[in-house]
């Protein structure tokens, strides 16, 4: 044999793909570029051009970076041994032939993600073998990110598609996503997004070598999904104007927007709302390797001033006040990641709560945990990180107060400690059933254990123990409540009813002073909709019910596309405390059909068929139905529609060819001057 190959010496470098593929669980990144997870020895054959060197000779490096300063910075030299030694990089020789040899190369469990050079030096010489991707390992016990079952591995890691939950406490709805983490460029795109950090750019070097970590790279991957403070990926709009870009409604899924991100010069992608930022962080972090999943919460608290209580303001017309810094969402969404906190100790393992929405400032940039989730339901939020801010999004108090904008004067109403986190959810391991995870973050609301959790997070924070119960005016002699039927569409009336009951002994003069408004999921009020004044004599118990009804017409052009109002009644009794009644409408869309025309098979066109129909008695213009399949279709499609008669049911068509076998997440999307993002999604098994 000869003694040292040359940089001329190396003729070519197999990676085996397909064998370290399936080995890795890594089969399904596209492209020619080796994609591996740390840990678990990989196979490479190196052909020479001329015998192979003794592999007593040989030293592979290996090494990360885009300078040679940081090159040399990451690298990493080893020798050909027998047996590897455990905790670090190293490498066995498995066979040879006369001109090559093949080598099994292994990572420590804990070596940093990312794109490494490999390279094959003996004596003088030195030659590229070519660079390969090391990702986080689910699979191997001592990896951090270690996740035992394998259905989990497969639905937080694998899955390229899943549903996400929004609407509200009472009426939850759900919609398809396509995270699409093996599709083409995104790893490529993900990578990318750690090398645009303020972290990498401001010492690139510790940058890299924290990569070893998913608690700092998910941190990193918090702040890089939104764009305020570097550039990201998204820029949030929950203004109910999306003029100069897309409604976030009108997503559904994350690689479509990733790909516009690295197309534009890595320019913010206009717009983004919650679940849109949850969706991304989801795709970026199963990419990478981290086990994901999004979370829905509802009733969740947006807590400003780290009290553990939100203010929620009405004027004295029953008006809903966006003042103060506290508000109160429909729902949001988030993320949970898998892994290990050692900085904490074993029993805060598990699942992190990761948020890339940008709400509040976390040392200076917005980002928001890894938070453990063990921490926030035992009240444990003197932990990094954010779990104050997370605490209360599950289980703050809520305090309700009149703000007379005349004189200034604010009066404390009422206060509860019930409503705030409710319906948590996540998909199920396996199905698209709901599956309510409430009791993970904290105990059951009204029990002792859950208010012993309040007051001990509340003291963590060198807060004054809380009783909400405590220092109120007397309790209202009346109550209300709205009724709501139980389905209310788009396109139709709102029918509900007022129902207030006199709790005392005598009777009662009321004034209920009414309104609705039309609000974004967040709870910001848009536009009014409806208000009426109602003066009602109650007798001793007595319950009255008043009808109430919003039309149509009254709404039609301020809803925003959450079709959501806000009923508020503000009733003032006269000679006793006042009291809110308040509901959150949420209106259904009109159902949209798909149905694929016979079966799927990979290269072979299928054609899909859209069914829609217009349930109002004018027209509907500005027809638009966008489709996405990851591995059904390339990219996204927009088919324009022709005007829509009242009545009429539209049957459009449009053509998926696969290019894998499998199941697959077909989702299409309606919309029109009347309806919008009006969103199905149907489950294709196509054969190889």
């Amino acid at each position: 044999m000869s003694s040292a190959p040359s940089l001329a010496a190396v003729a070519s470098t197999d990676w085996k793909r397909q064998e370290n593929g399936s080995k890795h669980h890594t089969a399904q990144y596209p492209g020619k570029e080796l994609v591996v997870r740390r840990g678990l020895p990989f196979t490479v054959t190196v052909a020479f051009r001329g015998a192979p060197p003794a592999a007593s000779s040989l030293k592979f490096t290996v090494e990360r970076g885009a300078t040679s300063a940081l090159q040399a910075k990451t690298r990493q030299t080893f020798g050909v041994s027998g047996t590897p030694p455990s905790g670090s990089w190293g490498a066995s020789q498995a066979s040879a032939t006369s001109s090559s040899a093949t080598f099994s190369v292994t990572s420590p469990a804990t070596a940093a993600i990312g794109r490494y050079q490999l390279s094959l030096k003996s004596g003088g010489g030195s030659s590229s073998l070519g660079t390969f991707v090391l990702l986080f390992n689910p699979w191997l016990s001592g990896d951090d990110v270690f996740m035992p079952k394998d259905a989990e591995r497969e639905e937080y890691v694998l899955s390229e598609f899943g549903v996400v939950f929004a609407g509200s406490a009472s009426r939850i709805s759900n919609f398809g996503w396509n995270f699409g983490q093996f599709q083409d460029d995104i790893l490529d795109i993900c990578l990318s997004l750690l090398d645009r950090s303020l972290s990498y750019r401001k010492d690139s070097a510790a940058d890299l070598s924290r990569r070893n970590d998913p608690k700092y790279v998910g941190r990193v991957l918090s702040a890089m999904i939104n764009s305020n403070d570097d550039s990201g990926v998204l820029l949030g709009n929950w203004s109910g104007n999306y003029s100069g870009g897309e409604s976030p409604s009108s997503w559904s899924g994350s690689v479509d927007i990733l790909r516009k991100w690295k197309t534009s010069g890595f320019k913010p992608v206009r717009y983004g709302q919650c679940w849109v930022f949850a969706g991304v962080l989801a795709t970026v972090l199963r990419c990478l390797g981290i086990p994901s999943r999004t979370i829905s919460n509802f009733n969740s608290a947006h807590d400003a001033d780290r009290t553990l209580t939100v203010d929620t303001y009405y004027d004295t017309a029953g008006n809903p006040l966006n003042r103060g810094v506290d508000s109160v969402w429909n729902f949001h969404v988030w993320n949970e990641g898998w892994f290990a906190r050692p900085d904490l100790g074993a029993k805060y393992n598990g699942w992190q709560i990761l948020d890339a929405t940008p709400q509040e400032r976390s040392t200076g940039i917005f980002q928001c945990g890894p938070a453990s989730l063990a921490a926030v339901k035992e009240g444990d939020v003197d932990l990094d990180f954010d779990a104050p801010f997370v605490f209360a999004e599950v289980n703050a108090d809520r305090v309700t107060w009149t703000y007379n904008t005349t004189t200034g004067e604010t009066k404390r109403l009422y206060s509860e400690t019930k409503s705030i986190g409710q319906q948590t959810s996540t998909k199920a391991v396996g199905s698209y059933a709901r599956q309510d995870v409430t009791s993970s973050y904290k105990y059951p609301e009204g029990s002792t254990e859950e208010r012993n959790v309040f007051n001990k997070a509340r003291q963590k924070l060198n807060l004054n123990a809380f009783n909400a119960i405590a220092r109120l005016p007397p309790k209202p002699s009346v109550s209300g409540q709205f009724k709501v039927g139980d389905t209310l569409k788009v396109g139709e009336d709102v029918s509900l009813e007022l129902v207030l009951t006199n709790e005392a002994s005598e009777q009662m003069s009321v004034t209920a002073s009414m309104t609705a408004w039309s609000i974004v999921y967040t709870g910001l009020r848009v536009h009014e909709v409806w208000k009426k004044n109602l003066e009602v004599a109650l007798g001793p118990k007595e319950e009255k019910r008043f009808p109430i009804t919003i039309s149509y017409a009254a709404y039609e052009q301020q809803l925003t596309a959450d079709n959501m109002i806000r009923t508020t009644a503000l009733c003032q009794v006269a000679g006793g405390s006042d009291a809110v009644v308040e509901a959150d409408i949420a209106l259904s869309n009109p159902s949209l059909s798909m149905k694929v025309l016979g079966p799927a098979q990979v290269s072979q066109k299928s054609t899909v068929e859209v069914t829609f129909t217009n349930p109002l008695s004018q027209e509907l213009k500005d027809c638009v139905l966008l489709a996405e399949g990851s591995d059904l279709l390339e990219g996204k499609l927009k088919i324009d529609s022709p005007p829509l008669k009242a009545k009429e049911t539209s049957k459009l068509q449009f053509q998926i060819s696969p290019s894998k076998g499998g199941t697959k997440q077909l989702l299409v999307n309606f919309s029109c001057d009347r309806f919008q993002d009006i969103k199905a999604f149907e489950m294709v098994k196509v054969a190889d």
